[in-house]
């Protein structure tokens, strides 16, 4: 990628990759950049995402021990939400066949992640369909204004990306619709999350 005459060295997932490759030529396209630098990797690495919300799963995914950014590149063969389900499902298995990952870090990775990639699965019961979607679907007594303040608290406050603040907010409206206050759904979001 060229920006300002520079050229920037971007890895990417080969999922993100493989859907790249389904854009035609002339399209545009554009990236969710993860900037990592440490002292053991002092060049920097810069890693693309077409969305915000795989971005988000990278940055846990990255979070278990063992896994670096360029390990969980590799790692990510498949897109999110088939990693997501089989990290909700246990299924050690399927996580091993990942490349880079054996039967001891498949271990690791549910350990670590299971109960925390549901948002990431898609067609998650009571959602209504994709759970990657990043429109809240309102029910029972909660507004918009009501959804939007607990969605900018997730995000402001407690750093949540927003398709994901939004989800965690869809899947509480769902599972509890007879809410209407912000201190509700907040309180339910908060419960969910922890579960």
């Amino acid at each position: 990628m060229l920006v300002g005459g520079v050229g920037y060295e971007i890895i990417l997932p080969l999922f993100v990759l493989e859907n790249i490759k389904k854009h035609p030529p002339e399209d545009t396209v554009s990236l969710f950049i993860y900037y990592n630098q440490t002292e053991r990797q002092p060049r920097p690495v810069l890693i693309g995402f077409e969305s915000e919300v795989e971005k988000a799963f990278f940055q846990l995914f990255i979070s278990v021990d063992a896994i670096g950014p360029l390990k969980a590149v590799k790692a990510m063969d498949r897109p999110v939400s088939d990693i997501a389900q089989a990290i909700e499902n246990r299924d050690e298995k399927m996580l091993a066949t990942l490349k880079g990952i054996g039967k001891r870090t498949a271990q690791k990775i549910i350990a670590a992640l299971h109960g925390k990639v549901s948002m990431f699965v898609m067609g998650t019961p009571g959602t209504g369909g994709d759970a990657l979607g990043i429109s809240v679907q309102e029910g029972g007594g909660i507004s918009d204004q009501v959804s939007a303040q607990v969605v900018d608290v997730l995000v402001q406050q407690l750093g949540y990306v927003a398709p994901i603040a939004r989800k965690m907010v869809a899947l509480a409206i769902a599972e509890t619709p007879d809410m209407s206050t912000p201190e509700e759904l907040f309180d339910a979001v908060i419960r969910r999350a922890g579960s």
